[in-house]
């Protein structure tokens, strides 16, 4: 791996393109070398994850909306939609419009913490979407899907956005264009520019995770994914992008980012800047073994507590004479799903699902009473409401403890863990204290996801509605995701019945 270092720099310098982080990226998506076999085998892994998360969540509001928009843009020979017939074809962007908020509606996949947060499957609905219409195959997608996971992860563990609160979505455009253009086959030039571009018109606020979280937290990705592809589209056609993009005097770095601190304290434009971490020429793409997806339906930084709260459960005779409960965590997620982020909106039982996948307080009652943890069920309107929770739920706090802080940002991936350790204290004294480091699921966890396991979970996520032979049909093609033709790539969205599927029919501009 190649160590580039980024900082901001004046405009009279002229940086050299070779020198700016969004020309390494495209050299890094121009590098065709073959995906390794084990790689492979990950990012077939994912389509599963992907397409189970998609089909569960069909029926819900945010994908509904996204996927009536996506409707009012048909093409023939383009992109097909989660639950639709290969005959049903829609504009590449649209389609991925849709896909990606399918995959992100449940926040139920991929994930990968460092410097930053991200969930790295959201590069896969735009790529594939993009493959469907340019008439593509399987290794196309494959070398796309490992050049974004690479971007992707390379920029996560090298810039954090949100102590700047930037969301996430920043870093998904470039790794987006970057997969297209290895899908594609573009020119560096072109893929330079796209990359500029999709970061350019990605840069949002954390806001859409913070107080009342909307379902804009679903849409964000998908939004990321359609600008990357009119990105490309653009800068296939010739058009250029703000530039340098990372680097400009008033570009992202120096006036979003730490150059900002530097221009406030009066020091050097070179000061301080970030680490970016890249392969370079001839070197495999392996970013997505670094990634995990998830065992339950709940922020990630949630998954390794509900296991906490299952094993505890056992421990506790009567969870009415609990008195409190500390939980303590890393920065990250005392301040994100915690009691540190000071949202009321986090112990509120009014509040929506997308609030309440992002509070370890509601989500470790819940765990903790019920000893399961589902989709649906754990944040039923009426599971929420139940009087016992409410006084658990308000029984919990956390607490940031460097030592999971450290832990957290630890640069070995054998060190880095997203746990903490729980102290029950009951109203007799007694202090029930345990610890977990990292999910079951985790590659380092107590029973790490395995192919059989993604399998089990797409089924579980599907099989009330999904027919056997289509789940069985999409089960067999994508597990040979790297010989697949073009029109084999059609069938990787799995068709429901049609009377399974309800529709938004609420009028709107399309």
């Amino acid at each position: 791996m190649i160590k580039h270092n980024v900082h901001a720099s004046p405009s009279n310098l002229m940086l050299p393109r070779s020198k700016q982080l969004a020309w390494k990226i495209s050299e890094v998506a121009a590098d065709q070398i073959p995906v390794e076999s084990d790689v492979v085998d990950m990012i077939i892994n994912r389509v599963i994850d992907n397409a189970a998360v998609a089909l569960a969540s069909l029926n819900r509001g945010s994908v509904k909306s996204a996927r009536a928009m996506a409707f009012a843009h048909r093409r023939k020979n383009g992109a097909t939609l989660f639950g639709f017939s290969k005959e049903k074809t829609f504009c590449a962007e649209w389609a991925a419009w849709a896909n990606g908020t399918a995959v992100r509606e449940l926040d139920y996949h991929d994930t990968f913490l460092s410097a930053d947060y991200s969930h790295p499957g959201d590069n896969i609905p735009p790529l594939l979407a993009v493959a469907q219409q340019c008439g593509k195959n399987g290794s196309d997608l494959v070398r796309g899907i490992a050049t974004s996971y690479e971007i992707h992860l390379g920029l996560v563990r090298g810039i954090c956005l949100h102590e700047h609160k930037i969301d996430h979505i920043a870093h998904l455009g470039p790794s987006v264009a970057s997969g297209l253009s290895t899908l594609l086959n573009l020119q560096k030039d072109i893929a330079y520019q796209a990359v500029q571009q999709s970061l350019h018109c990605c840069i949002t606020t954390r806001q859409s995770r913070k107080g009342e979280i909307s379902s804009w937290k679903a849409f964000a990705p998908a939004y990321a994914g359609k600008v990357a592809i009119e990105a490309v589209d653009r800068c296939m056609r010739g058009e250029g992008a703000p530039s340098p993009i990372y680097e400009g005097e008033d570009s992202i770095i120096a006036y979003l980012l730490n150059g900002r601190t530097a221009r406030e304290q009066g020091d050097s434009p070179y000061s301080p800047s970030y680490t970016i971490l890249l392969p370079g020429t001839g070197e495999p793409k392996r970013a997505i073994m670094d990634s995990y997806t998830k065992e339950h339906s709940a922020e990630y930084q949630a998954q390794a507590l509900i296991d906490l709260a299952f094993k505890m459960r056992k421990q506790i005779d009567d969870l009415e004479k609990i008195e409190k409960i500390l939980i303590h965590t890393s920065h990250h997620t005392h301040n994100v799903i915690g009691t540190g982020s000071e949202d009321p909106q986090k112990m509120d039982k009014r509040s929506s699902r997308e609030t309440l996948d992002h509070s370890i307080m509601y989500i470790f009652a819940v765990a903790l009473q019920d000893g399961r943890w589902h989709h649906i069920d754990s944040y039923a309107k009426k599971r929420v409401s139940q009087k016992d929770t409410i006084r658990l739920w308000h029984k919990i706090s956390t607490k940031e403890d460097s030592t999971w802080t450290n832990r957290y940002h630890a640069q070995k991936a054998s060190e880095k863990s997203f746990g903490g350790r729980v102290e029950v204290i009951m109203m007799d004294g007694q202090i029930i204290a345990d610890e977990i480091a990292v999910a079951n699921a985790h590659p380092l966890g107590a029973k790490p996801f395995a192919r059989n396991d993604y399998i089990r979970k797409f089924k579980v996520l599907t099989d009330d509605f999904l027919p056997t032979s289509e789940s069985n049909n999409f089960l067999e093609t994508v597990q040979n995701l790297q010989y697949l033709t073009t029109q084999q790539l059609q069938e990787l969205n799995p068709v429901v019945s049609e009377d399974y599927i309800k529709e938004n029919t609420r009028a709107g501009i399309f």
